[in-house]
């Protein structure tokens, strides 16, 4: 095998962590562009622009990334003067601010930071940016070099997020670990595959544990241990996986038949429109486990234990919580099947696995 190298996150996690910018940064210059969205830059903008002037860092321009992560955005922030002026970038938002600027300083050459303002996804910690057209449409992942060089999570700014964030975030990490330990069942795995699927059970025991009472408490905007548990969860345990699991890009272990049921039921865009990611993702996860338990080797008694999970925390368990009727499940079927994520697996799914487990979730 060709020589190869692997680039991990780094992070910072805890409470008036921005105040440690300027030593953390320290190396990669002292002019920073911060890429924004109006939301992200109402969380914590200030609180970020103060911790940089105690830090000895100027702040060239704070810049409205573009509303959806483009190569037209990219290219558009790559033009500013106030980005040409910086020696870095800082990527403060959620997954698509966070995105536009690890394309962005991959593009240009720039060291990137992320401060991550909801808890939702792992782009703060990924080497990969998900890339849409300027209608809003998916286009596909734009792998890049490293993830940010460091991620400050800082607690009190993401517990006063609406925990609809993190409530969504827990389905598709969670995810994470059931697609990458079926998709790999019985392989011989390089170190680093193997290494990503070991540790992807993180994504999965901290969400059981501290889940519930996560929720509960960012709703009350109590950055408690078991909230700091699950943002470690999403964003720090999934983003490793993602990284190590997808390094060769040739076999997938990244996806599979849980997000080939996303892509199904988002083909209908009021679910698009009105449901997050990883709420969506869950539905899937229900779906997987349905028909892994009935397979050689498969999960055995998760499908309940993750039923029981999405009941107590209101995450979907049927078409209907989506907004769909038990009538659209052959249109789902139908897209979810001819997909890629479900190409590499232990054994083959059919139309009929699919029908037989959508309507065990409709008579639950």
């Amino acid at each position: 095998m060709e020589g190869y190298s692997i680039y991990l996150p780094s992070y910072t996690i805890g409470h008036g962590i921005y105040e440690k910018v300027g030593e953390v940064v320290k190396d990669y210059g002292t002019k920073a562009a911060v890429i924004t969205g109006h939301k992200s830059f109402a969380a914590a903008g200030q609180k970020l622009l103060d911790a940089c002037t105690s830090g000895g860092i100027e702040v060239t321009g704070c810049l409205y990334y573009g509303g959806e992560c483009t190569e037209e955005n990219v290219n558009r922030l790559a033009a500013e003067e106030e980005v040409k002026k910086a020696s870095m970038i800082f990527a403060l938002g959620g997954g698509k601010v966070t995105d536009t600027a690890k394309a962005l300083g991959e593009q240009i050459g720039k060291a990137v930071f992320s401060f991550p303002t909801i808890t939702s996804n792992c782009a703060g910690c990924t080497s990969v940016s998900i890339m849409y057209h300027e209608d809003g449409s998916f286009q596909g992942p734009n792998f890049i070099t490293r993830p940010p060089v460091h991620t400050f999570l800082d607690l009190d700014v993401l517990a006063e997020a609406p925990s609809r964030y993190m409530w969504a975030g827990m389905g598709d990490t969670y995810a994470k670990y059931f697609e990458a330990t079926v998709s790999s069942r019985g392989e011989e795995l390089s170190h680093y595959v193997g290494l990503g699927v070991t540790i992807s059970r993180m994504c999965l025991d901290p969400i059981l544990r501290y889940g519930r009472q996560a929720l509960s408490d960012n709703e009350k905007g109590i950055a408690s241990e078991a909230f700091e548990n699950v943002v470690l969860a999403i964003n720090v345990t999934t983003a490793l996986t993602s990284i190590l699991v997808t390094k060769d890009r040739i076999v997938d272990y990244n996806s599979g038949l849980a997000h080939a049921i996303n892509y199904g039921l988002t083909s209908f865009p009021e679910v698009e429109k009105n449901h997050l990611h990883g709420e969506i993702v869950s539905l899937g996860v229900l779906v997987l486990l349905l028909i892994d338990e009935t397979q050689e080797g498969g999960t055995k008694g998760m499908f309940q234990k993750m039923y029981d999970f999405s009941r107590d925390v209101k995450l979907p368990r049927k078409l209907e919580d989506l907004g769909l009727s038990a009538d659209q499940r052959d249109s789902v079927i139908g897209k979810a099947i001819v997909l890629k994520d479900i190409e590499h697996n232990p054994y083959v799914i059919t139309r009929e696995m699919l029908e037989r487990a959508f309507d065990q979730l409709e008579s639950m």
